[in-house]
């Protein structure tokens, strides 16, 4: 009996990549092996050189199909191997292993809006809907009810493939809403999160909906879209003075950060919409305001982990969690 798996791989597109995927039949048995697809169709390759390899890197029941059908994602190499340029997986992985001993580990909020015809699901065709405020983990049809069978099936989907999917929430403007993937170690978390992203735009489609995951979709007074990040290490998790010396480590490399914290970054981070503007960095206990929050239940217990809230919804977690890892961990093991 032969069985569906569906490839899946993140392409060179800027500034922001797209989850491309095509399927191949494997007979009962067969380990998915390295296949291979046209960059000059992706932004990977040019047309006169244009072979790129898919190499399995994790894989994961297919909850879409169901029976023996898996999931397979795979990091894009070159014929010779190595790393394509457009692989952040592959330094992201040696980073971890560098500061392996330091245990990191993810979880990431990522938020998303939904749209249809060109605006967000739900909203009127002219003008906009009611003010922010009763959006955010509401229920009711008029707030969020058009879309809450897509949440579900999301939500679903995403525990019979066995991701570490934490809770779903509706965020604080109509049609946005949040899905958490954690605690993962590295590269854990950027792989579970690439395919939770692959389920959410795949199940989109059965309902003739697209997914946004832009910083700012709707420009003026209304919330962006992040992907707030916690991370915690063993020490951390053990002590309040490592809690204060992580958040003091990423105020000393705020450009750095910046720079793989997603498109369209200045246009989120203003002061406004909980957040704090984009060129400072700021620390504190259950502060939305600020770049770093230290949950409260943290400070009581004093250990635990910090939440950097500057990340964009159109992150690449591997990038991110890489600049964390070696921002935090390397302040730490320079001491």
């Amino acid at each position: 009996m032969s069985y569906q798996a569906e490839y899946i791989w993140i392409d060179g597109t800027k500034p922001f990549p797209q989850l491309r995927s095509k399927t191949r039949i494997l007979a009962d048995g067969k380990t998915p092996p390295i296949w291979g697809f046209d960059g000059s169709s992706t932004n990977q390759a040019p047309g006169d050189n244009s072979d790129c390899v898919l190499n399995a890197v994790f894989q994961c029941p297919d909850p879409i199909r169901g029976g023996d059908n898996i999931l397979v994602l795979c990091e894009v190499l070159l014929p010779d191997r190595s790393p394509h340029p457009s692989n952040t997986r592959a330094s992201c992985v040696a980073t971890a292993e560098k500061y392996a001993s330091s245990e990191p580990m993810f979880g990431i909020e990522q938020e998303y809006t939904l749209f249809k015809d060109g605006r967000p699901y739900a909203w009127p065709e002219e003008g906009f809907p009611g003010p922010q405020g009763p959006y955010y983990c509401a229920v009711g049809f008029d707030n969020v009810g058009y879309v809450r069978p897509l949440i579900e099936r999301h939500t679903q989907a995403c525990i019979d493939a066995g991701l570490k999917i934490e809770g779903t929430n509706a965020e604080v403007m109509k049609g946005q809403w949040e899905f958490q993937i954690g605690v993962c170690t590295v590269p854990e978390i950027g792989d579970h999160l690439w395919v939770a992203r692959w389920l959410l735009e795949r199940l989109g489609e059965d309902y003739g909906i697209s997914v946004s995951f832009d910083a700012k979709p709707i420009k003026g007074d209304w919330n962006g879209a992040g992907a707030h990040t916690n991370f915690s290490t063993n020490a951390t998790r053990a002590g309040w003075d490592a809690i204060i010396a992580a958040c003091e480590a990423l105020g000393t490399k705020v450009e750095e950060h910046i720079a793989v914290y997603g498109e369209g970054i200045k246009d989120r981070l203003t002061g406004a919409h909980e957040t704090a503007p984009w060129h400072t960095f700021s620390y504190g206990t259950s502060d939305r305001g600020a770049s770093v929050r230290i949950p409260w239940q943290v400070a009581i217990d004093k250990k635990g982990y910090i939440e950097d809230r500057r990340p964009n919804a159109n992150i690449d977690p591997y990038q991110v969690a890489e600049r964390i890892i070696e921002t935090v961990c390397g302040a730490a093991a320079a001491k």
